[in-house]
């Protein structure tokens, strides 16, 4: 099926990249009025709810669940990528395109990716701890297609499918994508031959953390998978700011940062319907497919551990630990490789060309001090990002399917344990399929459907958040207050 799926992202990028735009741009601005907006106080929960979780735990989970090792990968070789071949018809190898190759990843990682898990996070929160209704799927929060109907049943079925079809095409991705790379890395550091035999044993240790972070479930497995991911991930991104060009790093950044706010309004609109299509824009349709087919898994996480907090402190709270977590992988690492790059120590974008990105990343690493240490921290780090986001995946998606679930009820474990060993073998099917294109393809295909979902959740979210009754009772008392003052007023005159 390559050759076939290869036909349908070159269809997609150039014919329905402009779908893409418009989703992302309409979500994005829609909850940049609810953080502004009267909508933005209400409380995920009753007026005395307290967040069951600190800021810091609350943000390690949200960051950790959705960011697999994938940032650990990308955000070394998508500069490099860029640099070859940077957007607005930049001349390549220029210092212009070094500055936008450092700052276009830290935008499809930025604001507008993050808010792409935020309608499913809303809707769901809502309807759980506001409306005190069961959620389970994400059809059950499109408020247009509930009742009994016969049309309204086969549309939330189909929903349900597709954010399955999404679900799984994701998964896929990460590790489809991640695990030759991992192998890669362990092969430098053992010197045992890179094989299939070396991946399968790879997978076999993931699965392994799987099962046991998928059995303990969201407390005491998940959380705590969540706590060494980020402590591990600081400490990588620390050392190679530290012993890296700390200098041309900070510098690299500060510019980016002032690219990101000059440019954010033109990359939001870039489809380039007069020139032939580039990386960069192959490389957004690429996430924003892949970010799509993540929502409904992280619209769901996030919902169910956020009852206390109010839709602002959600919002800003994804913005904060999630879009700023991503982008600084993308500023110390991305800029680590354009440094080597450009200074010449290493050709990485003839090794990306010629022998691919596992190879590239293990040539950035051995340019590090303590090059046995880096590799063995690497490969752990990889290894706890990867098992969190797919145990999280598996934990949802067998909420997903199950039959009936209590409000306080965790799906089987035998739900829970079938997932990952789908997700296992269906990776290992990519991983033997091979090829980063490939990967991207499917990505972007299984996240196409979930522009119209993502369409009638936010709908949704707008009807509900319009009749909220707290809104109402404050619009109440705010016109009670109004009459009585201008009846004092009046008495006063008179």
């Amino acid at each position: 099926m390559q050759t076939f799926l290869s036909t349908m992202l070159s269809k997609i990028t150039t014919q329905m990249g402009w779908a893409y735009m418009i989703v992302y741009i309409a979500n994005f601005l829609f909850f940049m009025f609810l953080i502004f907006s009267k909508y933005g106080n209400i409380k995920l929960g009753d007026k005395d709810d307290k967040p069951r979780y600190s800021n810091i735990q609350w943000g390690s989970m949200v960051f950790a669940t959705a960011i697999d090792a994938s940032i650990l990968m990308l955000s070394m070789v998508d500069p490099l990528r860029y640099l070859q071949n940077p957007p607005f018809s930049i001349k390549p190898f220029s210092e212009n395109a070094y500055g936008y190759a450092h700052m276009f990843g830290q935008f499809n990682w930025g604001p507008m990716a993050w808010m792409m898990f935020a309608p499913a996070a809303i809707a769901i929160g809502y309807i759980l701890y506001v409306k005190k209704g069961h959620v389970q799927r994400l059809s059950s929060a499109i408020t247009f297609l509930q009742g009994d109907d016969k049309w309204k049943y086969i549309a939330r079925q189909f929903v349900d499918f597709l954010v399955v079809f999404g679900i799984m095409g994701g998964v896929g991705s990460s590790v489809g994508m991640e695990i030759p790379i991992i192998s890669n890395v362990f092969s430098k550091l053992t010197h045992i031959p890179d094989s299939l035999a070396l991946k399968m044993f790879l997978f076999f240790i993931l699965f392994i953390i799987f099962v046991w972070t998928v059995y303990k479930g969201l407390n005491g497995g998940i959380d705590k998978l969540s706590n060494a991911h980020i402590w591990t991930a600081i400490i990588f991104l620390l050392f190679v700011l530290i012993v890296g060009p700390t200098v041309y790093i900070l510098s690299s950044e500060t510019n980016s940062l002032g690219l990101l706010f000059q440019k954010f309004v033109a990359m939001s609109t870039n489809t380039l319907p007069n020139g032939a299509v580039d990386t960069a824009k192959e490389e957004t349709i690429f996430y924003w497919g892949w970010w799509l087919s993540y929502m409904p898994v992280m619209g769901l996480f996030i919902a169910r551990i956020s009852k206390g907090r109010t839709i602002k402190q959600v919002l800003i709270g994804m913005m904060t630990y999630g879009a700023i977590g991503c982008m600084s992988f993308y500023a110390i690492l991305g800029g680590y490789s354009l440094w080597l790059q450009k200074t010449g120590a290493v050709d990485l974008v003839h090794i990306l060309n010629t022998q691919g990105q596992a190879a590239t990343i293990t040539a950035i690493l051995s340019t590090l001090p303590y090059k046995t240490i880096v590799f063995v921290v690497y490969c752990v780090s990889c290894f706890i990002f990867l098992a969190t986001t797919i145990s999280s995946s598996a934990f949802i998606i067998s909420s997903f399917t199950s039959l009936e679930l209590r409000d306080d009820q965790e799906p089987s474990q035998l739900n829970r344990m079938t997932w990952v060993v789908v997700f296992m073998l269906f990776s290992i099917g990519l991983v033997i399929v091979g090829g980063f294109s490939t990967i991207q393809t499917f990505s972007a295909i299984a996240g196409f459907p979930l522009m119209f979902v993502c369409i009638m959740v936010l709908i949704s979210i707008y009807r509900m958040l319009k009749n909220d009754p707290s809104i109402a009772y404050n619009q109440t008392m705010l016109e009670k207050i109004k009459f009585n003052n201008k009846n004092k007023i009046e008495e006063a005159e008179k």
